[in-house]
């Protein structure tokens, strides 16, 4: 009996011993934030690691894209260059004729460039931009002449991608302007120069508040107002697209509205083949172009993508 009270009285002597140990080993403990000790006698901090700010705004990235913003015109805060990039003969004459348009240009660590990046493509320099100068519809009419020509007029397209993909396919028809709506609708921003090849710095947008009404100035100018939809009668092969042609494209979801509907002169519709109810309308939009451009090929000169 005596030998098991000894016992118990030295199990309890060493939790003793242990609890004091550890509270020594605490004592000993850095501070949060003082670092900590490593096998190798290094200390280790515990502060967070210092990262280079982000900038903030919208960018264009690129040397292509920067050449074109300057020579179209395009709205730029200021340039983000590389640091350490004095060897860079191309893209120091780009900072270079940057300054001489009155772009402020700083030069920032290629961390931040990255950072801001959205497809690890900015080759040294990335541009703020301002807001998109829309144009007037009174300008796009002005810029048709008065020989065949040809303006795409979204009804209430939202899709920022099947935008900027129909602003591409404009552009490389031949297409006048592009005429979008000023509510419930994409509209031009850093994505929709990304989706649409650049297209947007050489096409004219202009938004309205009234697609009907803008249909209406279109026809007082000689324009003929053609809506492609799916429920047409007409192929588009055999519609009158020759000459002065306003080609209107309805929404995703809910296609043409009824007022723009009435105020349309003809409808007409692709032709069909297969089973699927029909292409999304940027590839609708691309075909309608191309079979404008088709129809009027005798009136133009076309380049070495011919």
């Amino acid at each position: 009996m005596a030998r098991q009270q000894n016992n118990r009285g030295q199990r309890a002597d060493s939790r003793s011993a242990r609890s004091d140990n550890r509270k020594a080993a605490g004592a000993q403990r850095p501070a949060k934030g003082q670092g900590s000790a490593t096998s190798r006698g290094k200390v280790r901090s515990n502060k967070p690691v210092s990262r280079p700010a982000v900038p903030t705004g919208s960018f264009l990235e690129g040397r292509r894209a920067a050449a074109e913003a300057l020579r179209t015109g395009y709205p730029v805060k200021r340039a983000l260059v590389a640091e350490n990039s004095s060897k860079d003969v191309v893209l120091g004459q780009l900072a270079d004729a940057l300054r001489a348009a009155n772009v402020p240009v700083q030069y920032v660590a290629r961390e931040q460039l990255e950072a801001i990046s959205s497809h690890g493509a900015h080759q040294g320099i990335a541009l703020e931009v301002g807001d998109y100068p829309y144009a007037d519809l009174a300008d796009i009419i002005a810029r048709t002449g008065d020989g065949p020509a040809l303006v795409v007029v979204l009804d209430h397209v939202t899709d920022a991608g099947n935008f900027g993909a129909i602003v591409r396919s404009a552009e490389v028809a031949g297409a006048t302007g592009v005429v979008i709506a000023s509510k419930r609708a994409a509209e031009v921003t850093v994505a929709t120069y990304k989706t649409s090849a650049g297209a947007v710095m050489h096409l004219p947008i202009a938004r309205v508040p009234n697609i009907a009404r803008a249909l209406e100035d279109l026809k007082q100018a000689g324009f003929w107002a053609c809506g492609s939809s799916e429920h047409a009668e007409q192929v588009c092969w055999d519609a009158p697209l020759a000459g002065r042609v306003a080609l209107v494209m309805g929404s995703e979801g809910e296609g043409i509205s009824r007022l723009v509907l009435e105020t349309c002169d003809f409808l007409t519709k692709l032709p069909q083949r297969g089973e699927t109810e029909s292409l999304n309308v940027a590839q609708a939009a691309t075909a309608m172009m191309f079979e404008w451009m088709r129809q009027n090929r005798g009136s133009f000169e076309f380049g070495a993508g011919e």
